[in-house]
């Protein structure tokens, strides 16, 4: 089987009053909403045009992803049950053969570029992440040349600043890892102000 790459974007389906509460509650639930939905069609778009990889839109709740009025029509499917952390490994492992990196939908600064500096560096290593800068990472990708590992994502400490350094641990001894751009997702008044109304798009320096 022709081995090829897959890129899967985690969302929630662009509904007012879905999602977004954190920053709902710091701005406003329709800018909240106007928010994500400009953000996230704004990075299909982008992504989805490029031959590099396939494109995958993984959704939740499972049944939105038979809904209209996403913003691109692509591969649509359902996270499945459990936690993050659970839903991720699903991810990642499902995909056909290749290598698979998987993104949030709300850190606008994502550039096509960004992604295949990601899959460039899964050629030399075995999981790469990008760092984000509170601590946790905004991409995650694997070289699938055999089953992941079963304990990828086990007692990690979502959304806080050990997220990252949790995940890392929790691979196997010699695992080889790379980093991309560190960057910042919005999910707050503060980062809102940051990323999105100073149009800095929450970019840092790219580690290597």
């Amino acid at each position: 089987m022709r081995r090829r790459n897959h890129l899967i974007v985690f969302a929630r389906p662009p509904r007012f009053g879905r999602g977004k509460r954190r920053l709902a509650k710091g701005i406003g639930a329709f800018a909240a909403w106007r928010f994500y939905r400009t953000a996230l069609s704004a990075l299909l778009r982008r992504l989805s045009r490029d031959p590099r990889w396939t494109l995958w839109l993984a959704v939740t709740p499972d049944r939105s992803a038979g809904e209209r009025g996403w913003p691109v029509r692509t591969r649509r499917v359902g996270q499945g049950k459990g936690d993050l952390g659970q839903r991720m490994a699903r991810a990642l492992g499902e995909r056909p053969c290749g290598s698979v990196v998987l993104i949030g939908s709300d850190i606008p600064g994502i550039q096509p570029a960004d992604i295949a500096a990601a899959f460039r560096s899964l050629g030399r290593n075995d999981f790469v992440f990008g760092p984000a800068r509170d601590g946790g990472y905004w991409l995650v990708g694997a070289r699938r040349t055999a089953a992941l590992p079963r304990t990828l994502f086990a007692g990690v400490r979502w959304s806080t600043p050990h997220a990252l350094a949790d995940t890392v641990a929790g691979l196997p001894p010699g695992t080889k890892v790379g980093l991309v751009a560190t960057m910042e997702d919005v999910d707050d008044h503060e980062s809102y102000r940051r990323v999105w109304l100073d149009g800095g798009h929450g970019r840092a320096r790219r580690k290597r």
